[in-house]
């Protein structure tokens, strides 16, 4: 496998920040049945069209209201999006990142403290560490799920290297639409007295043994960016949690430490999800669960067509839900892949085209476990992502099963 790219020229060539919005958006090519349209990898726009109606009638109401920051709106998506999650509390911020961020400095982990998570995921999961002054430590990844190495992490848990700082928490990424192996993280973490923070931003509505991830650890972290299975029209997260004390903590912290107005109880940040996001995620959310069906159903249609052949599908964890976040092949020669794909009209993106240990940012300066994330960069060499958002027409998803089936 060639060396992964660790050059700034060279990233941005692998792939732009918002790639995953616009690559093969400007195929310019006639696609398989004549259709001189290019298949976006994801298409927030579509919906919004939707829901249009609804959508525009939430964003008046708000707009008329007056109340912009934490009102009504905020408070009525906390409580449906805390029912739907089966979980005592949710509370909305600002982003996914901070979402991670608030969780750990409701735990009082920051400087002086380390925290495990994994090297393929969104620089986010990483950048959310060391906002909070914390040491993150890059663990490998299953090669068949792509999610943490159970084994990689126990090692690194029970034999930490010196000079590193104590683990204070470890952060499984729920990656692609799909669980991590928590029968065998969990019980590590517990043995240890080490918190588990699950990053569901991937993952909204997959199943674990029959449990929504978000429900296993001491909270959960979900971004609603817009290509998100739930996304807004901007950026937005939401922490669920059945602590009440963290919960409390965690809604002082996202508005400058304050519990009463303007008295800040402790040193915090201003991170507040807005009424107009959290106006249109009230409209969104009671569709997700069918909207996540529909993504299942277009994968088992992809999955038909790449039987027998070269290109290797996601693989399902037995005893877990798929929710398809991103439909991810292995290919050897992905990036040949990716230029037939867009030749045909059909947009593909790489999650993600370099690891994070192997990015100028980190390079040299992140702790790595035992297995020095050898699984990771081979993945990040052969895995692109295929259309799988679930407006996505009949027509559509035969042109891209056709092509695979053309390319296999």
């Amino acid at each position: 496998m060639a060396i992964q790219p660790t050059s700034a020229q060279s990233i941005k060539a692998a792939g732009a920040p918002n790639a995953d919005l616009v690559d093969g958006s400007k195929a310019g090519a006639t696609g398989v049945d004549g259709v001189d349209k290019a298949i976006i990898p994801a298409n927030p726009g579509a919906s919004y069209r939707e829901l249009k109606g609804q959508i525009d009638a939430a964003v008046a109401r708000v707009l008329n209201s007056g109340m912009y920051i934490l009102g009504s709106e905020v408070a009525a998506f906390e409580a449906e999006f805390a029912r739907w999650q089966a979980s005592r509390h949710a509370l909305g911020c600002a982003n996914g990142t901070d979402a991670l961020a608030l969780i750990l400095r409701g735990l009082g982990i920051g400087a002086g403290a380390a925290v495990v998570t994994v090297s393929h995921t969104a620089v986010a999961t990483v950048a959310a560490i060391e906002m909070t002054g914390a040491a993150p430590v890059l663990v490998d990844v299953e090669p068949d799920y792509f999610t943490m190495d159970p084994r990689d992490l126990q090692r690194i848990l029970e034999r930490p290297p010196a000079g590193l700082a104590p683990i204070r928490a470890v952060i499984p990424v729920h990656l692609y639409g799909q669980a991590a192996d928590l029968d065998s993280i969990l019980p590590i973490c517990d043995r240890l007295g080490v918190a588990v923070i699950e990053d569901c931003s991937q993952a909204h509505g997959a199943l674990y043994k029959g449990r929504k991830v978000g429900a296993f650890g001491r909270a959960a972290a979900f971004s609603l960016y817009p290509t998100k299975n739930l996304g807004a029209f901007g950026d937005g997260g939401i922490v669920t949690t059945d602590d009440d004390a963290l919960a409390a903590r965690i809604g002082s912290l996202r508005q400058y430490g304050w519990k009463d107005r303007y008295i800040s109880d402790s040193v915090g940040v201003n991170s507040r999800l807005d009424e107009i996001q959290a106006a249109i995620l009230r409209v969104k959310l009671p569709h997700l669960d069918e909207h996540n069906v529909r993504r299942d159903v277009i994968a088992q249609r992809y999955d038909a067509a790449l039987v027998n052949g070269r290109l290797r599908p996601p693989a399902r964890r037995p005893g877990a839900t798929h929710v398809f976040h991103q439909y991810v092949v292995q290919s050897p020669d992905r990036d040949a892949l990716k230029i037939r794909l867009n030749r045909l009209g059909i947009g593909a993106g790489i999650h993600y085209p370099v690891p994070v240990h192997r990015q100028p940012a980190y390079v040299g300066r992140v702790a790595l476990g035992p297995a020095a994330c050898r699984a990771t960069e081979v993945a990040a060499g052969r895995v692109l992502s295929l259309p799988v958002y679930p407006e996505l027409t009949e027509a559509e998803v035969a042109r891209v099963s056709e092509a695979l089936g053309m390319l296999n």
